[in-house]
């Protein structure tokens, strides 16, 4: 459904009913919990990679124990249950996996999690499974926004919060969840329909490789992508425009099939970067040169795409760090106690382009 500071650009986004993306150069000290575009990481975070909240990423209200019905608790001394909604096979959900894992290890929190493997019904039945353990507090990655209303139901009655992460759920922050902690992802979108625009001088046919249908990484991806290119860039025509379900497999049979429809597309805009993947080997399949004659731009961060960024396969990435933990916990440990945790919190990702995803590798700050 995303950091350190670098020496390279911030992109400070804000999501859901939030308005404003903003691109802003940032660079300071690893060792610092601020950095010159007014985001902040959790009290004593340093590592490379580390996520950060976004310049005025705080949002909506704050959420505490009493406003939410719940009893006070010592994470300390309860059970906390993760969820997590898709497989470990991708870099983006083993990194988020990691960083949750780690951090209840580093507080000496007792940590059970469960993977849904992209299932929602599964995904329902690991959250009760978790409450049926004695799990106190969840913090779950939802696998999309409106499927999860049982389990939800069930740990509202129970008075167990929810902490969501990644992407948002259908519902009332504060009553059904306590909220959200993520990107800006129609910000991100935005951020991508510029670098495509950019690289094919606002001129050629391209298409979208969608992610899984009914979650809203997905739909604002493709609403923000769509708005852009329709606001600035009259001169390209979306011709194809099809679910790859966040999955390179499947993305690398979608672009195949579309290329065969649209041999002559010049750009391809993929939601995540697995799926980018996907598509730069139906490109080399079909005898074209990814980067040359076919322009790609993605989202997430992992590894292998910025290194196609860095050697110019991919045009430009737009990160969403993973890195969830710190922040997560921090918000669970404010929400039980006078200060309260945001509704709403947006992290700052970064922008990876051939000017300094060279340096983003050398410093471990992609995933």
């Amino acid at each position: 459904m995303t950091s350190t500071p670098r020496r390279h650009a911030r992109l400070a986004v804000v999501t859901g009913a939030a308005v404003a993306t903003v691109l802003m150069a940032g660079g300071c000290a690893k060792s610092s919990t601020s950095d010159s575009s007014g985001g902040n990481a959790p009290s004593g975070s340093s590592s490379a990679g580390q996520q950060r909240v976004a310049s005025a990423g705080d949002k909506g209200p704050t959420c505490t124990y009493q406003k939410y019905g719940a009893p006070k608790l010592d994470l300390k001394k309860v059970t906390v249950g993760f969820s997590q909604s898709e497989s470990t096979s991708n870099p983006f959900r083993a990194t988020e996996t990691k960083s949750i894992t780690d951090e209840a290890k580093k507080l000496g929190i007792k940590l059970i999690q469960r993977n849904a493997n992209a299932n929602v019904p599964q995904q329902n039945t690991d959250i009760a499974d978790m409450i049926a353990q004695g799990a106190k507090v969840l913090i779950v990655a939802p696998e999309n926004s409106d499927g999860l209303a049982p389990a939800f139901a069930k740990a509202k009655a129970k008075h167990i919060p929810i902490l969501t992460i990644d992407r948002t759920v259908q519902g009332t922050a504060c009553q059904d969840f306590i909220g959200f902690i993520g990107s800006d992802f129609a910000g991100q979108a935005k951020i991508a329909a510029d670098d495509l625009g950019s690289a094919l001088k606002g001129k050629g046919d391209v298409a979208v490789l969608q992610g899984t249908s009914g979650n809203n990484v997905a739909t604002d991806r493709t609403q923000g992508f769509n708005k852009e290119v329709a606001a600035k860039y009259p001169g390209i025509k979306i011709v194809a425009s099809q679910t790859a379900n966040f999955d390179q497999a499947t993305g690398q049979k979608v672009m195949e099939q579309i290329l065969q429809s649209h041999p002559d597309i010049k750009g391809v805009y993929a939601e995540n970067d697995t799926m980018a993947l996907g598509a730069i080997q139906a490109i080399r399949s079909a005898g074209k040169t990814p980067g040359k004659d076919v322009k790609i731009v993605s989202i997430d961060g992992i590894e292998d795409a910025v290194k196609d960024v860095a050697s110019g396969v991919i045009v430009a990435d737009v990160e969403t760090n993973p890195r969830f933990g710190p922040l997560a916990f921090q918000a669970l440990s404010d929400f039980y106690s006078a200060k309260g945790t945001h509704t709403t919190t947006i992290i700052a990702d970064h922008h990876f382009t051939a000017a300094n995803a060279k340096d983003a590798l050398a410093n471990g700050d992609v995933y």
